[in-house]
């Protein structure tokens, strides 16, 4: 696995992040076409969480093969991924958060979607001409950069805690943490459903819960601007 995934600027299009997607990709085309997403130019970060819940999980290897698609592991990617391994996993509670449907495949079948999501990044930095820009899936546990950074190039004995934090807390939420995070310039999150962005110091909280009975929060990580989508 590459941990972190770097990239440069893009110079001929838009840079948008969008929130969990949750196998609702067709409903995420729809929000797209409304913003005007042109995939010629265009390139679209996700924050994890592409499978479960959703009827159209198995599209997400699809989703992956797209050239201007990038997206950080969530914890719902790292639940199918432990799965196959033989980590530790609730299955009563993988079942309710929707997971009924990879647990349903057949053993092959999961190694597929398992091994891709392996090699998702835990995070991803971008360089816009404002700064840099980070994702992760759910929170940093670092005051700055980057510790995170170099914890996930190096690996180490903090690897499997740091990851852990990486996508599964809701801490800053849950206390109104608005410290955030120094050495980027904004830190794009998903995980926890919200009726409307929620930013912390720089960090932004962009699941609007396009999955569910919500809608999908287009940011522009240029301007750190909500995209219009109707």
């Amino acid at each position: 696995m590459n941990r972190l995934l770097h990239l440069s600027p893009n110079t001929a299009g838009r840079d948008i992040a969008v929130g969990d997607i949750h196998g609702h990709f067709t409903r995420l085309q729809d929000a797209l076409d409304a913003a005007g997403f042109d995939a010629s130019c265009d390139r679209l970060f996700s924050v994890g969480d592409l499978v479960d819940r959703g009827p159209e999980s198995e599209q997400s290897l699809e989703w992956l093969d797209k050239p201007w698609f990038f997206a950080v592991q969530g914890n719902h990617e790292a639940l199918a991924i432990a799965h196959v391994c033989g980590g530790y996993l609730d299955y009563s509670m993988y079942r309710a958060s929707g997971g009924g449907w990879f647990l349903d495949l057949a053993r092959q079948d999961q190694e597929v979607f398992a091994s891709r999501f392996d090699r998702m990044p835990l995070a991803i930095e971008l360089e816009t001409a404002q700064g840099l820009v980070a994702l992760v899936h759910a929170d940093c546990p670092f005051p700055s950069w980057a510790p995170l950074r170099e914890t996930f190039v190096e690996g180490g004995p903090l690897l499997a805690a740091v990851q852990e934090i990486c996508q599964w807390s809701r801490r800053r939420l849950q206390q109104e943490n608005t410290c955030g995070v120094e050495g980027v310039r904004a830190l794009i999150v998903g995980h926890t459903p919200l009726r409307q962005v929620a930013v912390l110091g720089n960090v932004y909280h962009i699941d609007t819960a396009g999955w569910a009975s919500g809608y999908f929060t287009l940011l522009d990580l240029n301007t750190l601007e909500a995209l219009p989508t109707s």
